[in-house]
């Protein structure tokens, strides 16, 4: 059974979408989900720098546009027939493509206001994202309460996330938890998933009440708990909640295991999930599409392993 899933902010860097912008139709469709959403995708893909496409409603928008793009050539969601899919925080809007709850307009038009929402949210506070590698869960999640951090990501595969302001994740370097190896500042530009975020549900409810959600065509794994949701509407939902919400990695790689995962794909720009499936899935053949020299043996994996 392959599972098909979409990275989260952090996973882009400098020029990572020139590459794919030189298949067939790929710049004209680009540039139509720019101007439809009055941001130039290209640019930000190809010549930005790293500063330029860590800003929250750049980079956002971006993921989404490269996830949907990467994916498609492999095929439309029959063709790569995956047994389920999931997304890391903003990859979930990708993961929303797949399902054939959003159409890629109406997600591109959502990420781009929840990009927007989420970067003003974050201007109200100067606040961040750091890394724990290693570590037991209960020992670091009770060590970054007690200095007021919240565990926004628990990635599993001995990953937690912490998230608060900068002051807070300053402390947080110089008294890790006991048995963390290591404390990683993550490029982005805020702390996702806390209540830091609480300003920016409101502006992405009023702008899902727009859309028309269809029910997901394939199993849909969300990050909030790692259940399997059954209404597009309910999608919505979670999509909505989850900027103020922890990630739940580890649960939807809980998930996985139980519905019998035996390969996992990760659409551009891929890596960091596929890094945390090698370590929590073992078995599982794993592949991340960075660049479209990628493709062939994506669709090797997906002969072999889709429904």
């Amino acid at each position: 059974m392959l599972v098909l899933v979409a990275p989260g902010q952090g996973a882009q860097t400098p020029g990572f979408l020139t590459p794919w912008l030189e298949l067939p139709g790929a710049a004209d469709r680009v540039a139509a989900w720019s101007d439809a959403i009055g941001l130039d995708l290209v640019h930000y893909g190809t010549q930005a720098d790293a500063d330029a496409i860590r800003d929250t409603s750049v980079a956002q928008p971006l993921l989404v546009a490269a996830g949907i793009l990467s994916a498609s050539a492999l095929g439309d969601t029959a063709t790569i027939a995956p047994g389920a899919v999931a997304g890391h925080s903003v990859g979930e809007i990708t993961a929303a493509v797949f399902a054939g709850v959003l159409g890629d307009a109406a997600a591109l038009t959502l990420v781009r206001k929840r990009g927007l929402a989420m970067a003003d949210a974050a201007a109200i506070t100067e606040t961040g994202m750091s890394a724990l590698l290693g570590g037991d869960h209960d020992v670091s999640v009770a060590h970054l309460e007690k200095l007021g951090l919240t565990p926004a990501n628990v990635n599993g595969a001995g990953q937690i996330v912490a998230a608060g302001t900068l002051e807070q994740l300053a402390v947080l370097n110089e008294d890790k938890p006991e048995g963390v190896r290591k404390v990683v500042p993550l490029k982005v530009a805020g702390a996702f998933h806390t209540h830091h975020m609480a300003p920016a549900v409101d502006a992405l409810a009023k702008a899902a009440a727009d859309l028309t959600p269809a029910d997901p065509t394939v199993p849909y794994v969300s990050n909030k708990d790692g259940q399997t949701v059954g209404t597009g509407a309910e999608v919505l939902e979670r999509l909505v909640g989850q900027v103020a919400n922890p990630v739940r990695w580890d649960l939807c790689m809980e998930t996985f295991k139980e519905l019998g995962a035996t390969a996992f794909i990760e659409v551009c720009p891929g890596g960091t999930l596929v890094g945390l499936a090698k370590r929590a899935l073992p078995g599982v053949r794993t592949l991340a599409l960075k660049t479209p020299d990628d493709l062939d043996a994506a669709r090797e994996l997906i002969a072999e392993h889709s429904a």
